[in-house]
C-alpha cells in the first residue's frame, strides 16, 4: 500500500490539511501508529491519544481542532467510514488459490460455475451447484444436493451438509456447521430417548456472513432460513427451523432454541440466549447476555433476564444494586416503629386505654 493523502482525501471526500503529496504505506490504531501510517480518530476516548501518535495523517471530523502541526489531517465527516471504505477499497485480502485443485474429490454429476476455485482436498458430492466466480478452500466439505451461488467465499474447513441452498455473496467462515440435524428426540416411559430423522434443509439467502464455528441446524421439516443480507458472528447456534430476518446482526455466542422467529434489523449483543416458538419483531436491540424468554412484538431496546424493556430493566438493576442499602433502611424503619410502638402501648397503659 502506497497512497498520498490527496488521493486518499478523493475517495473519501475529505480535505487535507498538511502536505497532500504525503505518502501513506499502512493503517494503524492510533496508540500504536507509527511514521508512514494513517489512523483515525472517531471515539472522544482516543483523543488523549493525538497528543502523542506518531502517524504521519489521522482521520478526524470537522469539529476536532487540529492542535498539531507536525502531523497531517484528513477531515471527514465520518471517520469510522471513511477508513473502512479505505481498507475495502485497498486492503481486501486476495484468495490465492486459482482453478481446482488436484486432491479435490468431486462427484461427476457436480456443476461447477465458471471461474470458480477448489481447495486442496475439499469434498463436492453428488448433485451439488457451485456458481460462478465462488471459491470453495481447503479440507471444506459440501454434501449432496447442495447448490452454493456466485460470488460466494467458503474458508478452510466448513461442513455443508445435504440440500443445503446458499444464495449468491455469501461468505462462511471456517469450523461453521451448515444443515447439521436438529435437536429432535423423543423420551419413552424410561427417560430413553429416540432420534427423530431431520427432513427439512437449510436456506442462506443472499449476502449473508457467517462467523466461524456457528452451527446452524437443519429443520425438523421445511428449512431453517436466513434471510439476506443477516451478519452471524462467532459461536453461534441457530436451532431447527428458526428464521433470521434481513440485516439482522447477531454477536458471539448467541442461542437461539427451535422454531423462533427473528425480525429484519434486529441486533443481538453477545451471549443472548431465545427460547424456542418465540417471535422478535422487526428493530429490536437485545444487549448483552439477556434472555428472552416471552415474544416481543414491540421494537425497542431490551435487557436483562427475562429482557424486559432497557430503561425498564435498567431502573430494576439499579435497585437490585441498592439492595443492601434498602435493607439497612427497613431495618432502621423497623426499629423506629417498634420503638414508637412500645412508646404508644406505655401510653396507652398509663391513660387506662
Amino acid at each position: 500500500m502506497k497512497l498520498k493523502l490527496k488521493d486518499i482525501a478523493d475517495l473519501v471526500g475529505g480535505i487535507v490539511y498538511g502536505n497532500p503529496d504525503e505518502v501513506i504505506s499502512n493503517i494503524s490504531k492510533i496508540e500504536e501508529s507509527q511514521k508512514g501510517d494513517l489512523t483515525f480518530l472517531y471515539l472522544p476516548a482516543y483523543e488523549k491519544y493525538l497528543s502523542t501518535t506518531h502517524a504521519t495523517a489521522v482521520l478526524i471530523k470537522p469539529e476536532l481542532k487540529r492542535t498539531r502541526e507536525d502531523i497531517n489531517y484528513i477531515e471527514v465527516k465520518n471517520p469510522n467510514h471513511a477508513l473502512q471504505k479505505i481498507i475495502i477499497t485497498y486492503l481486501t485480502p486476495e484468495i490465492e488459490t486459482k482453478g481446482i485443485d488436484k486432491t479435490a474429490q468431486i462427484d461427476e454429476t457436480a456443476i461447477i460455475g465458471i471461474n470458480s476455485n477448489i481447495g486442496k482436498n475439499v469434498v463436492i458430492e453428488r448433485g451439488v451447484k457451485v456458481g460462478d466466480n465462488s471459491t470453495i478452500l481447503h479440507n471444506s466439505v459440501i454434501m449432496r444436493n447442495t447448490s452454493i451461488g456466485e460470488n460466494c467465499l467458503i474458508y478452510p474447513n466448513v461442513s455443508i451438509r445435504e440440500d443445503s441452498s446458499i444464495g449468491n455473496r455469501v461468505i462462511i467462515h471456517s469450523g461453521t456447521v451448515i444443515g447439521s440435524d436438529g435437536f429432535g428426540y423423543i423420551p419413552n416411559e424410561k427417560g430413553e430417548y429416540t432420534k427423530v430423522p431431520q427432513i427439512g434443509n437449510v436456506v442462506l439467502e443472499d449476502d449473508v456472513e457467517l462467523g466461524s464455528n456457528v452451527s446452524i441446524d437443519r429443520a425438523a421439516f421445511g428449512s431453517t432460513r436466513i434471510k439476506r443480507g443477516a451478519k452471524i458472528d462467532n459461536l453461534v447456534q441457530i436451532a431447527h427451523n428458526v428464521i433470521i430476518g434481513e440485516d439482522t446482526a447477531i454477536a458471539s455466542q448467541c442461542g437461539i432454541a427451535g422454531s423462533s422467529k427473528i425480525g429484519k434489523n434486529v441486533i443481538l449483543a453477545g451471549q443472548v440466549g431465545i427460547a424456542g416458538h418465540l417471535e422478535i419483531v422487526d428493530k429490536i436491540v437485545i444487549t448483552a447476555q439477556s434472555g428472552v424468554s416471552k415474544s416481543l412484538l414491540k421494537s425497542g431496546q431490551y435487557r436483562g433476564t427475562p429482557a424486559d424493556d432497557f430503561m425498564t430493566e435498567l431502573k430494576n438493576e439499579v435497585h437490585v444494586r441498592n439492595l443492601p442499602s434498602y435493607a439497612k433502611s427497613i431495618k432502621n424503619l423497623e426499629e423506629k416503629i417498634a420503638f414508637l410502638e412500645d412508646k404508644i402501648s406505655e401510653l396507652m397503659k398509663k391513660e387506662n386505654i
